[in-house]
C-alpha cells in the first residue's frame, strides 16, 4: 500500500510562507538579474530569476525539500520514491540525504548521463526504465508498496507546488526592492509545478501580471490545454532536447491555478532553445540547460512584444549535458558566422 501520494496542504500564499520557513538555511535565495544587452535586444526590461543557481542546479530542490519535510517521522523509515529525468531526481535525492532517509529514483534510460550520475552521487538508488515500453509511475508505486515508501510526484502535489512557490515570493520581494512592477511573467513549464507556484505567490501582490507558460514545440500540452480550457496530452513521449520539461499532460492541481490566473502558452523549437542556451552563456554568463532556456528563447524569438514593458522570466536549471552544451555553442557560432 502506498503510504501517501499527495501532501495534505492547501494551495495558498500562507502555505508558501510556511514552506519558505522550512527551506530557511537549506535553499538559496536566487538572484533576479537584469542585463542591458538583453533589454536592448527585446526593447523592454527583462529580469531573470536564476534558478540554475539554486542548490542541485535547479528550482526542484525547493519543492522536494518542502514535500519531504512534511512526511511524518513515523513514515520516514520506508524512504521516498520519485520519477524524474534528472532535476526532480536530484532535488529529492539531496533532500532525502539532508533529512536522513533513503530515496529511490525511477529515471528514463535516455536521461542525460550527468543527471543520472549526480543523482547517484547524492546517495539515491537509481532504477532505469524505457519511456516507450514501461510505465514509470507503475514501477514507482510497486516500489512504494514493497518498501512502505512515500511517492513524491514531481509536480501534481500541493507540498511540491507551494515549495516551488517560494521562488515567487522572492520575485515579489525583489521586484518591490527594485521598484519594478512586471507586466509579464514567463516561466519554463513541464507539469506546471514551478509556474503555478509562482502564479499563486504573485496572485495578490501582482494580480495584473500576465502569466505565460513556455514549452518545447511538440510538448506544448500546457499551451493547448490553456487554450481549450481542459487538460490535453502530448502525442509523443520523447523527441526534444528539452528533456527536463517533456511531460505528457499538465498536472491537475497546477492547471487549476493557471487556468484561474488566465495564463497563456508559448512554445519554442529545439533550435530556438539551443540558441537561448548559447546566448545565455555568451551574453549573460549563465550556464543553462535547454528545458530551462525556453522562457528566454520565447523572448529572443520575438513571440511577445515587450516594447516599453517589463518581464520576469525564469531560468529554471543549469544541469546541461556537456555534449548538448557543446552542440549549442557550435550552433550559435555557426549562426554568427553566417550572419
Amino acid at each position: 500500500m502506498v503510504l501517501d501520494v499527495s501532501s495534505p496542504v492547501e494551495l495558498t500564499v500562507s502555505e508558501i510562507e510556511k514552506a519558505r520557513a522550512r527551506l530557511q538555511g537549506y535553499s538559496s535565495m536566487t538572484p533576479l538579474l537584469n542585463y542591458p544587452v538583453l533589454d536592448e535586444r527585446v526593447n523592454g526590461r527583462v529580469f531573470i530569476k536564476a534558478e540554475n543557481l539554486q542548490r542541485t542546479g535547479s528550482f526542484k530542490f525547493r519543492g522536494a525539500f518542502n514535500r519531504l519535510s512534511l512526511i511524518p517521522q513515523g513514515q520516514r523509515a520506508g524512504g521516498v520514491v520519485a520519477c524524474s529525468s534528472g532535476n526532480h531526481a536530484q532535488g529529492v535525492a539531496a533532500s532525502a540525504k539532508i533529512l536522513g532517509f533513503p530515496a529511490v529514483i525511477v529515471m528514463p534510460k535516455d536521461a542525460p548521463e550527468l543527471k543520472i550520475q549526480r543523482t547517484k552521487a547524492l546517495g539515491a538508488e537509481v532504477i532505469l526504465y524505457c519511456r516507450h515500453s514501461e510505465d514509470r509511475e507503475a514501477i514507482a508505486h510497486a516500489i512504494c508498496e514493497e518498501r512502505g515508501a512515500t511517492f513524491i510526484h514531481p509536480f501534481n502535489d500541493s507540498g511540491v507546488i507551494v515549495g516551488q512557490g517560494t521562488s515567487g515570493l522572492e520575485i515579489v520581494e525583489q521586484c518591490e526592492a527594485l521598484g519594478v512592477s512586471p507586466d509579464v511573467l514567463i516561466s519554463c513549464t513541464g507539469g506546471g509545478g514551478l509556474t503555478s507556484g509562482i502564479a499563486l505567490a504573485l496572485e495578490k501582490s501582482l494580480p495584473d501580471c500576465q502569466i505565460y507558460t513556455a514549452e518545447p514545440a511538440g510538448f506544448d500540452d500546457y499551451a493547448r490545454s490553456l487554450e481549450s480550457g481542459e487538460r490535453v496530452r502530448n502525442a509523443a513521449l520523447s523527441g526534444s532536447v528539452c528533456d527536463a520539461i517533456m511531460t505528457d499532460t499538465p498536472g491537475e492541481k497546477s492547471f487549476a491555478i493557471l487556468k484561474r490566473r488566465q495564463a497563456k502558452g508559448l512554445s519554442v523549437s529545439d533550435e530556438q532553445a539551443m540558441h537561448a542556451v548559447a546566448y545565455a552563456y555568451f551574453e549573460l554568463k549563465l550556464v543553462v540547460e535547454p528545458g530551462a532556456a525556453v522562457a528566454l528563447a520565447s523572448l529572443l524569438s520575438g513571440q511577445i512584444d515587450l516594447d516599453g514593458k517589463t518581464a520576469v522570466i525564469t531560468i529554471s536549471g543549469g544541469n546541461v549535458d556537456p555534449s548538448v552544451f557543446e552542440a549549442a555553442l557550435k550552433q550559435y557560432s555557426d549562426e554568427k558566422a553566417e550572419a
